[in-house]
């Protein structure tokens, strides 16, 4: 995986990133889901390279191979406001004070709370499958409780992290086929890492109480997403399914916005990275 691309660690502080980056061009930073690491981005990392990007893909702090601090009580260690605080410090610290953004499911929470925070940062931005935390949370039905029942039980203390423990091969699934057996084997050895199986319930226990403060906090500032965004979704996946057409919710959020679905499975980097690389280098080309 990642052929020509260089890795290190970053100290951004209060955490220590990991980092693959590679290429020659106009900045790009890639934030991967959950529970998958900088690896998921193997095939489309490339195919940005080739278009003349420089393509950087952290691990989010606590997964993969990046550390940050112990969990805090309010969750505010793992908050998206921290993380994204370490991708602007990573960017910086490999010489890019702007570039552009793409964020995947819990990485969209993290590029929307970094446009937010550091709007001088970020040039363009590109979130896939997500909406806003706090957008999630005010549409609850029982079809969301159903189908993302998940969220409401890693917030739970402790017994998630028994659960999980007790067997990750089984709880996260993977097939090395579609992902790419780098890729697979990567993300096995990080989900059965007890401290990165902490980190990532942080993650969910951060977006039901301090990420969502922190978005109700913009709404009612009036605060907005300036600089151009894409919206895409994974059209075999539900988020469609659930709430209709994300661009409309995400234009109470963003003053230029567009985007359209994509022919895949919620992980479209592995399942349909041809289609999402055109997508995303035509958009930070326009």
């Amino acid at each position: 995986m990642f052929e020509g691309f260089r890795t290190r660690y970053v100290e951004t502080g209060e955490a220590s990133v990991f980092v693959r980056y590679g290429g020659d061009g106009p900045p790009v930073v890639l934030l991967h889901g959950h529970p998958r690491t900088s690896a998921t981005w193997h095939r489309v990392a490339p195919l940005l390279v080739d278009r003349g990007f420089t393509v950087v893909c952290p691990d989010l702090r606590g997964y993969g191979r990046s550390r940050g601090p112990a969990p805090a009580p309010d969750h505010s260690a793992h908050s998206k406001r921290a993380v994204a605080a370490d991708v602007v410090a990573v960017m910086r610290a490999l010489g890019h004070e702007r570039f552009a953004l793409v964020g995947h499911d819990r990485g969209a929470a993290v590029a929307f709370r970094l446009v937010l925070d550091h709007p001088g940062a970020v040039e363009r931005v590109a979130l896939i499958d997500g909406l806003p935390l706090s957008e999630h949370l005010a549409r609850i039905t029982p079809e969301f409780a159903t189908q993302w029942w998940h969220w409401f039980f890693f917030a739970q203390p402790d017994t998630p992290e028994r659960v999980i423990n007790a067997d990750p091969d089984a709880w996260y699934r993977g097939d090395p086929r579609v992902m790419g057996q780098e890729n697979h084997d990567e993300f096995r050895e990080a989900t059965r890492d007890p401290e990165v199986v902490r980190a990532m319930l942080e993650d969910y226990r951060a977006g039901l109480t301090v990420d969502r403060r922190h978005e109700e906090e913009d709404r009612a500032a009036g605060t907005r997403v300036r600089c151009p965004a894409l919206i895409l979704w994974s059209l075999r996946d539900d988020l469609e399914q659930l709430y209709g057409d994300p661009v409309r919710i995400w234009r109470d959020w963003a003053t230029d916005v567009r985007g359209h679905g994509v022919d895949s499975g919620h992980h479209v980097a592995e399942e349909a990275p041809q289609d999402l690389a055109a997508a995303l280098a035509d958009f930070f080309a326009g």
